[in-house]
């Protein structure tokens, strides 16, 4: 498994498209694509933020040793522009917030995804678990490295009030995707162009049936609201009735399916489209 995730890219050096973040003790460092990085030095008391900038292109050493890489928000998750951080929701337990661009977290998160995706095989099962975790992993990193600010987002869910014991234990994630994909578009009105399509949802197995998905997709709506989608999208097996009653609950609705011989001719599972509208929140 080392040898597997070691021949991933530095996954503590992620970029979300326009910045990345690194976190001295006494100040920010902000690296853009270009290789140009600056400073944010915070006065902890009034959170008065002073810039300044330089260039380099040596940011790839300069980021090694970075603790922490995260999304810079706006305000309602994230780290808003005083320099504070936010959680997009917190109900029933479970604080909601966007995926921390540093190495551990990243990995976390894709063995919570790999271990509710994957399906165990009788022979060689663990070998193929960790091919599996690999292609997550690799996956995930791409999205995080190549999806520009308000098309994509990872968002994880974490115990609340953090417990010292389990502080960094993510227990659910779930992806957030802007999309026009036209298969999609044409199940919605006429004039929407675009929309947010909600992937992955993934819930430690220990954790299951206690409300963390039920606030991952309520984060989701959040989400859209913050970004101005007007609508979600999700897709979920026909016979998965357990997920649909979860969806069906968050305000989701079936409106079209795969065709037949999509499961007739190619063998795969049918799956169902499922819509909702967004609703601003007061």
């Amino acid at each position: 498994m080392a040898n597997l995730l070691a021949s991933c890219p530095n996954i503590s050096e992620l970029s979300y498209g326009l910045i990345t973040v690194s976190r001295p003790a006494s100040r920010t460092k902000l690296i853009n694509l270009k290789g140009h990085f600056g400073y944010l030095e915070r006065e902890t008391r009034n959170s008065v933020v002073h810039c300044c900038t330089s260039s380099s292109s040596s940011s790839s050493s300069s980021t090694s040793s970075a603790e922490e890489v995260s999304f810079v928000g706006s305000g309602k998750f994230g780290i808003d522009r005083k320099g504070e951080f936010k959680y997009l929701v917190s109900e029933y337990g479970w604080k909601i917030r966007s995926l921390f661009r540093n190495g551990d977290e990243v990995r976390k998160a894709a063995q919570v995804q790999a271990e509710a995706f994957h399906e165990p095989v009788f022979l060689f099962n663990d070998l193929f678990f960790q091919f599996f975790q690999a292609e997550v992993l690799s996956g995930l990193v791409y999205k995080l490295r190549n999806s520009p600010p308000e098309r994509y987002a990872c968002l994880v869910a974490e115990p609340t009030p953090l417990d010292t014991s389990k502080s960094e234990e993510l227990v659910g994630v779930v992806d957030v995707t802007a999309s026009r994909d036209w298969s999609i578009l044409e199940s919605l009105p006429p004039d929407a162009d675009e929309f947010l399509y909600v992937s992955g949802i993934a819930v430690l197995k220990s954790f299951r049936r206690k409300k963390v998905a039920t606030v991952l997709l309520k984060a989701c709506d959040v989400l859209s609201v913050e970004w101005g989608f007007r609508y979600l999208a999700l897709r979920a097996y026909e016979d998965d009735f357990g997920a649909r009653e979860l969806y069906a609950n968050a305000g989701y609705k079936v409106v079209s399916g795969d065709p037949p011989w999509m499961s007739t001719w190619i063998g795969k599972k049918r799956r169902v489209l499922m819509i909702k509208q967004s609703v601003p929140t007061r």
